[in-house]
Order: structure tokens, then C-alpha cells, then sequence
């Protein structure tokens, strides 16, 4: 029920993966009337799809402690994450109030053993595939320890959905000496270089490394990751406009466009925000994944596509294994001088 479009976008959207992965049941938590109404548009989703009916939804405007407040036990975005706890579903993913749905997925689920706080991880696109990036905005600041829970987290993930044994990781910086940046960063950049990480720490790393793939992990604090983020789709929706300008500057331009059709055909494909939508909540015990709100149905299943991935791949049992012997072998006392 939640987003910008709510169940007109859900439920195609719901469709659309399931093509993908016909081997997906989904349970639809909200106004039944709604759903039934869009659900009878798609046959093949109403076969596989159970309806769980709730009165209340949590508004895009509420703020999280009002969320919890009104909204646990008998809300659509509880019912759904409480299905996750109780094991009736393997990955809750909405399109809802973000402070909401972390604070709830927060208080319901918990945290795994060794996390402080939970991070939104996002798949970004690079000049030759993808990385992670990890906090965009579940947390504004991050001291050292919670940032190398970070990397531990985003590494993990980058092991479930690349299948790579040893990512490489990365902390966003302002530059790549040591000496620079936030105390809080350079302590965490000491400890995973000090430690023995179940991956391989590559150093800092700046901004316009991110989008040419030096690393498969970025790791920061959720204020400057949200405003990267943002950043980058601004920039990929001005890049756009400014390719159509030229394409339909002259009869020449316009000629050129038809010749040049399927190169920029590939590069929308590449650019579209729509293909990497769906953020994650890790370190939850549990998977949550936290489509754009404004979304269609085509960015909406790869949110669920993405919640598949993530569901399938058992990340959850395997970063609490890896957490707890990590931190047995952390200097604690030397980052928290």
C-alpha cells in the first residue's frame, strides 16, 4: 500500500518478477478490496499470491516513533516484516516510509549478534558492471566500529549476489592518503588494515572511483551516501536530457539518432535507475529490501528480484558466522581511542 502509486504498481510489478522467478509466492498484505481489484489484471499472479487484509497503512509522512506507535501489530508493513520473523515469508520488500520500515524491521526483527545499526545497501552501477555501496541513508554518522561492521556486511552481500569469494572494499574518503578525512573514517581505515578481513581491503577511495568499479564495496555514513546517491541519478537524468537535446537539434542529428538507435538504447538501459532499484537492510536478522517510492513496476520487480537474490542466497546465517569471529579478532580498545 505504500509508495507514490501503491497496489497499481505492486502488483504489476509482482507479475512482472514472477516471470523472472516462477517459482515465487507472494503474500500481499493491505486493503484486500484494492488488491483484488489489480490482482484481477494478472491471472498468473492471483495463482501464486495469498491476500493477508489490513485496516491501517503507515502514511509516507509519519514519522517513524508515530509508525510504531500506530502501526505495530495491525499495519501492513508490520503484518509483512512480522511474516519474515515468523518464517512465512523469505523477504519482505515494500514501498513505503523509509524511517517507518527501518524502524519497524528494527524493532521486529532485531539485529544480528555485533551490529549496532542496521545499513541500506544499494547496487550501483560501474563502468564495467556493479558495486555496493553501503550506508545511503539509514544513518546519519558512523564512528569507526559501525563502519567496519559496514565493510562486514557489504562484503557479505557482495559474496551472496557476485559469488565472489574475496571482494574487494573501500572506504569513501576525500582523498586517498591516510592522513586525510574524518577521524572516524581513519580509524576504520587503521582497524581493517591492521585486522585479517574476510576480504580485501583496498584503502580509501574517492568519489569518481565509484562509478569506474575500483572497488566492489563502498563503504560510508548514510548522510554523505544518500546525498551520493541522489547525486548519481541526477546526474544520469541530466546526462539523458542533454543526449535528447542533441539528438533533436537538426535534421542531421535526428538522422544520426536512428543510425546510433541501439547504442543509446544500451545506454538507457545501463543509465536507468529503474534496473538497480531496491535498497537493502542488512544486518537484520532477516531480509528487507526498500524500493523507491516512486518507482513503476519495472523498478518495483527488481526490487523483488532483488529480494529473490538476497532471500536464496542465505546471507544472514553466513554474516552472523563471519561477525563473530571478525570481532574476536578486532582491536577494539585502539578504535576507540
Amino acid at each position: 500500500m505504500g509508495g507514490d502509486h501503491g497496489a497499481e504498481v505492486v502488483i504489476p510489478g509482482a507479475e512482472l518478477s514472477l516471470i523472472r522467478h516462477p517459482d515465487t509466492r507472494y503474500i500481499l498484505f493491505g486493503d484486500e478490496a484494492v488488491i483484488k481489484e489489480e490482482l484481477s489484471k494478472h491471472k498468473n499472479l492471483a495463482a501464486k499470491s495469498e491476500i493477508v487484509h489490513t485496516d491501517v497503512a503507515i502514511s509516507m509522512d509519519a514519522k517513524p516513533s508515530q509508525a510504531l506507535r500506530q502501526g505495530r501489530w495491525k499495519s501492513s508493513m508490520w503484518k509483512a516484516i512480522e511474516a519474515v520473523r515468523d518464517g512465512e515469508a523469505g523477504a519482505v520488500i515494500s514501498a513505503g516510509n523509509t524511517g517507518a520500515l527501518m524502524a519497524m524491521a528494527k524493532f521486529c526483527l532485531k539485529t544480528v549478534p555485533e551490529i549496532e545499526r542496521p545499513a541500506i545497501a544499494a547496487i550501483w552501477p560501474t563502468v564495467d558492471s556493479e558495486c555496493i555501496v553501503l550506508d545511503v541513508g539509514a544513518n546519519v554518522g558512523a564512528d569507526a566500529r559501525q563502519l567496519v561492521d559496514f565493510a562486514m556486511m557489504g562484503a557479505a552481500m557482495a559474496r551472496a549476489l557476485f559469488s565472489q569469494e574475496r571482494p574487494t572494499v573501500g572506504l569513501l574518503n576525500i582523498g586517498v592518503e591516510e592522513v586525510k578525512g574524518l577521524e572516524e573514517v581513519r580509524k576504520a581505515g587503521t582497524a581493517l588494515r591492521e585486522c585479517n578481513p574476510p576480504f580485501d581491503y583496498h584503502g580509501f577511495i574517492e568519489g569518481d572511483d565509484v562509478g569506474q568499479g575500483a572497488v566492489d564495496v563502498v563503504v560510508t555514513e548514510g548522510f554523505s551516501g544518500n546525498i551520493a546517491l541522489k547525486t548519481a541519478e541526477g546526474t544520469a537524468k541530466q546526462i539523458a536530457a542533454y543526449l535528447r537535446a542533441a539528438m533533436s537539434r537538426s535534421p542531421m542529428a535526428r538522422v544520426g539518432a536512428v543510425l546510433a538507435s541501439g547504442a543509446f538504447q544500451a545506454l538507457k538501459e545501463k543509465m536507468d535507475p529503474r534496473q538497480m532499484n531496491g535498497g537493502v537492510f542488512l544486518g537484520l536478522n532477516g531480509i528487507v529490501i526498500k524500493s523507491h517510492g516512486g518507482t513503476d513496476a519495472t523498478g518495483f520487480a527488481s526490487a523483488i528480484d532483488l529480494g529473490y537474490d538476497m532471500a536464496q542466497s542465505g546471507l544472514v546465517d553466513q554474516l552472523t558466522g563471519e561477525l563473530e569471529k571478525f570481532h574476536a579478532s578486532l582491536n577494539m580498545e585502539n578504535m576507540s581511542k
